[in-house]
């Protein structure tokens, strides 16, 4: 009885502390501010892009929205999202069962194996195997096979569907080992054969795993820009920056706003399927599914589809490396003003020495600025909003997520639209574009891992601070930021490692000459010489598999 009143007078004592920190004073009443300035900032270029497209007259906006081009594009681009969304489910779920609910030897091992095409950006795979297995790729000029064309639209929904299936595969595990499996052993007893207990009990408990992982592989395949690009697949995002590179501008910012339209249905509908009343947590894990002689087919599955998505790229690009000889492709030379040589490793594929640490310092360089601006932003917003349980809180954090859930050649042509009519001198003039576009597309990144950290500090040693006649700031400044900073950390490197790999806003807003490993790897595919991307492909490849140690360290190490 004791306890228990101990544990009432705590939790008063809490709440009380809590009701006196948000109290209404000049420092919530800045950190609302602050959070209303970051969103506004975040939500800017949406309104310069609808602003752009209601330029346009009617007639021809008209005209323009029902070409015959335009549905095309459309059914393409919606064929891709349903075609990858419904693959990557094939894949994932399986797996997930695989190491969850079977005997199947080494699951940690097979549990990364998995995982590991997640950090691999769909374009570089894109690269890999359209320079090797595509149409005149090097099979067919060495070989004279024939194989299936890897292009197209056909050629991105491959592509794109193995370095997305670890969405599915992920949160689908996840709500496997959290849900409570007894009650498919319930089932099994009441004569439930293995697929019925699955369809009628396991199935509407994973549900809403299954739903988000979806819904990130759909989005993925929707607003990616790479692989479609390099496929010649006409969907919205290729075919927005082709218009906006042909300067026709009024075209591509109609495309841009279906395209948001087709996002927002998208996240409507995963809303209603995602829905957990269905679901059911606990911590039995069930019995264990014996795979018997299949337990071989499984491993070759498992295995097979790792070669495909890590193995066969890298070995690829390595070599490609090898093989370089040093002969020149006048194109490549003319984006780049660089000569070809075969001194080092670097000159092999395109670029001096000297060159290629420049290169490699303006990709490090950039994607340091933007994670430190948006650990900047994020701070008083994951603060204001961790604290403040309120309407206003949450709408200002929300409206931070805009920019993720819209795909990056939008973000980049809605900020060419500002800098254009607003800051022309800050448009292809400096990093500073670039940098906002960063921030815009991944602060959410930033202001998750920072709030969750805001949720862990306990509101009592602020308030003991406080006592000690600590004011706001001093008692921010010694107590609670050294408790957050972890979270920070973590924000900003899931932030730069992110950066690293986008494409679309940095080849639309970097600076005149300037030139990233993204867009080395674009020159060189935009000039059909593949292997000319390989080392700056392998980096990062290097640099994104840094951000499945982030993955695991968040999650304790935790694999299986």
């Amino acid at each position: 009885m004791k306890s228990l009143t101990n544990a009432v007078d705590t939790t008063q004592r809490v709440e009380a502390a809590r009701e006196r920190l948000e109290r209404v004073e000049p420092w919530t009443i800045a950190l609302a501010a602050a959070s209303a300035l970051v969103a506004f900032l975040i939500i800017l270029p949406m309104f310069w892009l609808v602003w752009q497209a209601s330029t346009v007259e009617l007639s021809r906006a008209y005209d323009l929205i029902v070409s015959s081009q335009t549905a095309r594009i459309t059914a393409n681009s919606i064929g891709l999202l349903l075609f990858v969304t419904v693959c990557s489910i094939l894949l994932g779920v399986p797996l997930a069962l695989l190491t969850t609910r079977t005997d199947l030897p080494y699951p940690r091992f097979w549990t990364v194996v998995a995982a590991l095409p997640l950090v691999i950006p769909s374009y570089i795979g894109a690269i890999a195997f359209t320079g090797m297995f595509g149409s005149g790729g090097e099979i067919d000029s060495l070989f004279g096979m024939s194989l299936p064309r890897i292009d197209g639209l056909s050629g991105a929904t491959f592509i794109i569907t193995l370095y997305t299936y670890p969405y599915v595969f992920l949160t689908t595990r996840a709500a496997l080992l959290s849900m409570d499996s007894s009650l498919a052993d319930a089932a099994r007893t009441l004569n439930a054969g293995p697929f019925e207990a699955f369809r009628r009990v396991t199935l509407p408990q994973i549900r809403p795993g299954i739903a988000a992982g979806a819904l990130l592989a759909g989005l993925y395949a929707i607003s990616d820009f790479g692989t479609p690009a390099f496929m010649r697949a006409s969907v919205f995002t290729s075919r927005i920056y082709w218009e906006f590179s042909s300067f026709n501008v009024e075209y591509a910012a109609l495309l841009a706003l279906q395209l948001i339209a087709i996002v927002a249905v998208v996240l409507v509908i995963e809303a209603g399927i995602g829905r957990d009343e269905d679901a059911s947590g606990g911590g039995d894990t069930g019995s264990t599914i014996r795979l018997g002689n299949w337990k071989w087919p499984a491993m070759g599955f498992v295995s097979g589809l790792g070669m495909l998505t890590l193995v066969v790229p890298v070995a690829i690009f390595t070599n490609w490396v090898f093989r370089s000889e040093g002969d020149r492709i006048p194109a490549y030379e003319l984006d780049l003003g660089i000569t070809v040589s075969s001194v080092n490793p670097l000159e092999g594929f395109g670029i001096a020495i000297g060159d290629g640490w420049g290169i490699i310092y303006n990709s490090v360089h950039l994607a340091a600025i933007a994670a430190l601006v948006a650990c900047v932003f994020a701070l008083p917003v994951a603060y204001y909003s961790g604290r403040a349980n309120s309407f206003v809180s949450r709408v200002f954090e929300r409206a931070t997520y805009i920019g993720f859930a819209v795909p990056g050649v939008i973000i980049g042509l809605a900020l060419v639209f500002l800098g254009t009519r607003t800051l022309p001198s800050l448009y292809r003039e400096g990093i500073w574009l670039l940098v906002f576009a960063y921030v815009v597309r991944f602060l959410p990144q930033a202001v998750g891992t920072v709030r969750s950290s805001v949720l862990q500090v306990d509101y009592q040693t602020i308030e003991a601070a406080r006592t000690l006649n600590a004011g706001r700031f001093e008692a921010f400044r010694r107590i609670t930021l050294p408790l957050i900073m972890p979270g920070v950390i973590a924000g900003g490197i899931l932030v730069f490692l992110t950066t690293m790999k986008e494409l679309p806003a940095t080849l639309m807003l970097r600076p005149i000459g300037m030139e990233t490993l993204v867009s080395l790897i674009w020159n060189a595919q935009d000039s059909l010489a593949y292997r000319y991307a390989a080392v700056p492909s392998l980096l990062l490849i290097l640099i994104s598999g840094l951000s499945m140690i982030v993955l695991l360290r968040q999650e304790g190490g935790k694999i299986g």
